[in-house]
């Protein structure tokens, strides 16, 4: 199990320090989010002022995006990065996609990232062994190469794509095709064991794979202070609230509650929401212990389940420098 670390939200110019940091530190990975910045733009920063330490996008809008896009900025960073990068996708949900990117959302989601992984790689193929550019299919038409537009062969063009989601379509999809499986931070290990991975085994069963051709990576909620309770907890309401994170509830039977959640969202009450996770839903999906046993206990929470851990808590140099050095070591 590897233990990489999140890039916590900063300016561009504040990224090598950390990245610098994080590789001494001993993290085997620095993963970008898409939430308040673009999560391509620092990775050229981390690759060009580390020199092992992989890094990723956990994860970049895929939706908000054309594949062509994406299979320009992985190629350029993963020449950059001597191999080092990870393009991690994400479908983000229909109300961001239409209301904050102003794209159009698919009837099939699976259908649309899967021909989005397809073309990427018919890209990075017709780039590095001048496989002809034709690719039809339901969301995409892609056949123009012109070599203007070829940037050529890289050394390190073999790129792991992982993919982001929260029910068994997107696992499935992953474990059939893709390198990774970025599981959502709301889940629990029952989640991953009765739902995720049957479906990633699945997928890898469809696509002629071992369960050794993917890495499950997931970014646990952990609570080692009453301060880091109390975020969880808030942090738990606000991702149960979401309609298609449902399933998550539903395997508890606490779906009520989360409709309840979604009622409050919906109305921007976010202060109640906080109130209706009960102790016992959060030590489902929020790992409570002290910062002395936390490596012990995240190896046994999710050993068999997880090939990389990152602590939903970002990395922020500086703090704590002591305590994260010695949990990386554990994993090292």
């Amino acid at each position: 199990m590897k233990l990489d670390a999140a890039l916590p939200s900063v300016q561009l110019k504040d990224v090598p320090a950390i990245a610098k940091a994080a590789e001494e530190i001993g993290f085997a990975g620095l993963w970008t989010q898409e939430t308040q910045r673009d999560p391509f733009l620092p990775c050229a920063l981390i690759a060009e002022h580390t020199s092992k330490m992989e890094m990723g996008t956990a994860i970049a809008v895929s939706f908000a995006r054309s594949p062509a896009n994406l299979a320009y900025t992985a190629w350029d960073l993963a020449a950059q990065s001597g191999g080092r990068f990870i393009l991690g996708l994400g479908t983000q949900v229909k109300a961001h996609i239409e209301r904050r990117f102003g794209a159009v959302w698919p009837e099939s989601v699976t259908g649309k990232l899967r021909e989005q992984i397809q073309v990427i790689r018919a890209l990075w193929d017709c780039w590095q062994n001048g496989t002809k550019l034709n690719f039809r299919g339901e969301y995409y038409k892609i056949t123009l190469m012109s070599p203007f537009f070829n940037p050529g062969k890289i050394e390190n063009p073999n790129i792991p794509i992982y993919i982001a989601g929260v029910n068994a379509g997107l696992a499935r999809l992953a474990g059939e095709m893709c390198e990774g499986f970025h599981a959502h931070p709301f889940n629990s290990p029952r989640y991953m064991n009765e739902v995720v991975l049957p479906a990633v085994e699945e997928g890898l069963q469809k696509g002629g794979r071992k369960r050794s051709d993917i890495s499950v990576s997931m970014t646990p909620f952990i609570a080692t202070s009453p301060e880091e309770e109390a975020f969880a907890r808030m942090q738990v309401s606000f991702y149960a609230s979401t309609p298609s994170y449902k399933a998550v509830m539903d395997l508890y039977g606490w779906g009520e509650v989360a409709e309840k959640l979604s009622g409050f969202a919906s109305k921007g009450e976010w202060a109640e929401m906080p109130m209706l996770i009960t102790d016992e839903m959060l030590n489902e999906f929020c790992l409570t212990t002290t910062q002395e046993n936390l490596a012990t206990d995240l190896k046994k929470r999710f050993g068999g389940i997880a090939d990389r851990i990152t602590l939903y808590t970002p990395f922020v140099p500086g703090e704590k420098d002591e305590w994260w050095r010695n949990l990386a070591k554990a994993f090292n």
